[in-house]
């Protein structure tokens, strides 16, 4: 009887927690009060994190007619797949609707110097990263050089917030800890992003079809980052 209240409970929560999605919660982000859309850079470190974590992010700004190009610092060819994933992670753009797609060939430096002629106004990035990897901190450290030493006062960069173990699991029940979390910072440098069409990240990552395995689509399934993004801007 006590597990099945439990199950219960949970039950009502994942699906008010769904609901919130579909709710009048908006956020600031980017809102000046000017009907100017900017051009905005997504740095990822392999494909297949634009639809694994960034998926709310993406679909925020894509809606209301920014345009979103994305920079991938390596084609994913650890296992010798580096072709198939570049196609996959074309593919991915596509259903996100994505502008530009670009892999990285030249250095992180160099290739955001030759980005920069394109006047992008702000960068979304992954921070010390969702899984640890060394590669989400590397491109991590790359953004934070680059804007302290090479970027102009007008350049805008902000993180992905990662979260613990428990609310990176916990699917949208997060939705209610990330607005708490970004309502407490009332300066404007924390923002809450709804993923409003989570549909649309398990179609993307569908179309990383070498890695569409059965754990990934757990994760997606499960992932807080399918359902809320939390931007934290990089000072």
């Amino acid at each position: 009887m006590g597990w099945f209240l439990v199950i219960s409970a949970l039950v009502v929560i994942w699906i008010a927690s769904l609901c919130k999605i579909f709710s009048s919660y908006s956020s600031g982000f980017l809102n000046d009060g000017t009907p100017q859309k900017r051009n905005i850079l997504l740095v990822i470190a392999h494909p297949d994190d634009e639809s694994m974590f960034f998926s709310p992010t993406i679909n925020f700004l894509t809606s209301r007619g920014h345009k979103l190009h994305i920079l991938c610092m390596s084609i994913g060819n650890a296992d010798g797949m580096g072709t198939i994933r570049r196609e996959e992670l074309y593919k991915a753009s596509t259903v996100l609707k994505v502008c530009r797609m670009v892999l990285a060939k030249c250095g992180i430096i160099n290739c955001w110097q030759r980005l920069l002629n394109r006047k992008y106004q702000a960068v979304r990035l992954t921070c010390y990263g969702v899984s640890g990897h060394c590669n989400h901190r590397d491109v991590h450290n790359g953004v934070r050089v680059f804007l302290h030493n090479k970027a102009p006062q007008s350049f805008e960069a902000w993180e992905l917030v990662s979260t613990n173990i428990l609310r990176k699991y916990s699917g949208p029940v997060d939705i209610w800890l990330s607005i708490l979390f970004s309502e407490a910072h009332t300066s404007g440098t924390t923002h809450c992003l709804i993923n409003e069409c989570p549909r649309q990240s398990f179609f993307a990552m569908a179309q990383h079809a070498s890695q569409w395995v059965w754990f990934r689509k757990l994760f997606v399934t499960f992932s807080s980052y399918t359902f809320v993004n939390t931007l934290k801007r990089i000072n």
